[in-house]
């Protein structure tokens, strides 16, 4: 580690971060960060897996994204043993952290998550070193496992490696939660809240809006009619079939169409079984639209009303910051880790108990039937998301690179 007398001089730190892969959500933040004061930053990944088209296991759709992953930032894929391009606890096999760590002469080091070798590697090469390990990761006590042996497991290994990490960066309060629970004292915890790059889905929902009509056209849905939408992967854990059912109760008979349109966006494992129920229904008021790319999601974000995301295992869901940016509602179950930091229940959506079918109808129902109800929420999502961005983000990485560093520093003179 360098000296603190090093760090003063130049103002900034030096940040090696470690993560698994491109992400779309974490690029935005790693640019931001790189183009600003303060921390010179280095993230190193496991797996170049996203960078190409690649068949992803979620959406069970070949995937290539159509927005920049490795621009703007310093970055490095580390040398691996065999393919990257499958995601394990053990592969890839990487290797040679620990001599990048050492010459990059490194204040910090910041993983996310631990589900990976190359992670707890990466911690220990860190800690041989003395480079202080910041942590940020997704779990809370809502994912726990069921199966009574291996919490057994957890609960006394979890607390020996949460020592050995100098600080964690909590995406939210279950997350701050999880890591108390496990014994980490406050004083190590720093906010470091989930978010999307607001500016780019509120400017390109804006971009949209003069289209609006069009796409309307384009998906066969008539004006005048709300849009509840759902985005994201068709897999049993998100609980799409909660929403489809939910959507049959607004019907005023149980035969006519309900007021509202519901779309579907995205894929996965359940679309055939969703579509076979929606085609018993025997509506034209349910679209199946596919997936989207991010750089299409604005738009649907801008052409829905409200937006639904009804999980049972949620650690976070970004597509909530995401739909919020548009100024809209959203619904979502308790399960979903978003839910504490950005739903105000009734102010700017709502949240209901997770495979409560009729508490969903009846908070549809609700939005369904005022748009001015609707309108008041959705100007109350967008002032709330606003709270959560990535200059929260940088505050919170500087807060812990100056409380954890600057006591590293202090102990070792």
């Amino acid at each position: 580690m360098r000296s603190r007398r090093w760090l003063e001089m130049d103002g900034s730190y030096r940040v090696a971060c470690l993560v698994s892969h491109p992400i779309q959500y974490q690029a935005p933040l790693f640019r931001y960060l790189a183009a600003r004061p303060g921390i010179e930053l280095t993230v190193f990944f496991l797996s170049d897996l996203s960078v190409h088209a690649y068949r992803d296991s979620g959406f069970g759709v070949d995937v290539k994204w159509d927005v920049p992953l490795l621009d703007g930032y310093r970055h490095e894929f580390l040398p691996r043993v065999g393919s990257g391009s499958g995601l394990s606890f053990w592969r890839p096999w990487t290797f040679g952290l620990r001599a990048r760590l050492r010459h990059g002469q490194f204040d910090a080091l910041w993983v996310h998550g631990y589900a990976h070798r190359g992670c707890l590697a990466a911690i220990a090469a860190a800690k041989s070193l003395n480079i202080p390990v910041m942590l940020r990761g997704e779990s809370n006590l809502l994912s726990e496992t069921d199966d009574a042996l291996k919490l057994g497991v957890k609960r006394i290994a979890m607390p020996a490696l949460l020592k050995t990490i100098d600080g964690f960066l909590s995406i939210g309060r279950l997350n701050r939660d999880y890591y108390l629970h496990y014994g980490v004292e406050a004083g190590r915890i720093f906010p470091m809240p989930y978010a999307v790059d607001n500016e780019f889905f509120l400017t390109a929902a804006e971009r949209a809006r003069p289209n609006r009509e069009r796409l309307r056209a384009e998906l066969g849905l008539n004006p005048g009619r709300a849009v509840i939408l759902f985005a994201s992967k068709m897999q049993p854990h998100k609980r799409a079939a909660d929403l489809l059912e939910a959507y049959a109760r607004l019907s005023p008979d149980g035969v006519a169409e309900p007021a509202a349109y519901l779309v579907f966006a995205g894929d996965g494992e359940e679309r055939a079984s969703l579509e076979r129920r929606a085609r018993e229904l025997k509506w034209d008021s349910i679209q199946f639209i596919g997936f989207r790319n991010q750089s299409e999601l604005p738009a649907m974000y801008d052409l829905c009303d409200l937006f639904v995301l009804p999980s049972e295992h949620e650690p976070w869901g970004l597509v909530v910051n995401e739909a919020m940016n548009a100024g809209k509602p959203v619904i979502v179950s308790d399960r979903v880790g978003a839910g504490p930091d950005l739903i105000e229940d009734g102010v700017n959506g709502f949240v209901y108990r997770t495979g409560d079918v009729a508490a969903l109808a009846d908070r549809l129902r609700r939005l369904v039937d005022s748009s001015e109800h609707r309108a008041a929420m959705g100007a109350r999502a967008l002032e709330k998301v606003a709270l959560l961005d990535f200059g929260a983000d940088r505050q919170g990485l500087l807060g812990a690179l100056d409380s954890i560093v600057g006591k590293k520093a202090r102990a070792a003179a």
